[in-house]
């Protein structure tokens, strides 16, 4: 493909080494919510592969709930402007959250999304991203579970997207604009 969705190009992760890696995090979840009910709460639309996948794999109890936000639009860097589009179904006072997110880039959303869940009293409110890039580190973004840390570039494939394109590729991969 290519024209203004750009293309793809050179493989980040590959499906095995994502599905390998999910499996992880999984079994690290699942060791530290021993004998407690989670509430995994996903960021739409991106996250929604990676959830699916990491859900079905976590063997303590478990609820699952989605929120939507809008910071991108078609562009290729955050616009610094964050929306809730949609939000959650299922109170979360009293629980205990993990918060799923696609990508971690320059942590404005993940920052407001943060304050806003910590604002409605969880148990515990914990991070789990499956990519993280260097604006992370710089922002201290407090994620208990990563699954890669890849380079300053966008990043397609695996639910993640440019312009509504490439979610449905099994790996990671750069856009070549």
């Amino acid at each position: 493909m290519s024209g203004d969705y750009g293309s793809i190009g050179r493989t980040l992760v590959s499906e095995e080494e994502l599905q390998a890696r999910i499996t992880e995090i999984a079994a690290e979840v699942s060791a530290d919510y021993e004998g407690r009910e989670l509430l995994v709460i996903g960021v739409l639309k991106g996250a929604i592969f990676f959830i699916a996948d990491l859900v079905r794999r976590i063997s303590v109890p478990c609820e699952l709930d989605f929120m939507a936000v809008s910071s991108y639009g078609s562009a290729t860097h955050s616009s610094g402007v964050v929306r809730i589009l949609k939000d959650l179904d299922i109170p979360i006072a009293g629980r205990h959250v993990l918060l799923v997110e696609d990508v971690i880039d320059s942590g404005l959303t993940l920052s407001y999304l943060l304050k806003n869940l910590a604002s409605r009293k969880p148990a515990s409110l914990e991070i789990c991203s499956l990519l993280t890039k260097p604006g992370h580190k710089r922002l201290k973004m407090p994620t208990r579970y990563i699954g890669f840390d890849l380079p300053d570039v966008f990043v397609i494939g695996y639910g993640l997207d440019h312009a509504e394109r490439y979610r449905e590729l099994p790996y990671i991969a750069e856009l070549e604009l």
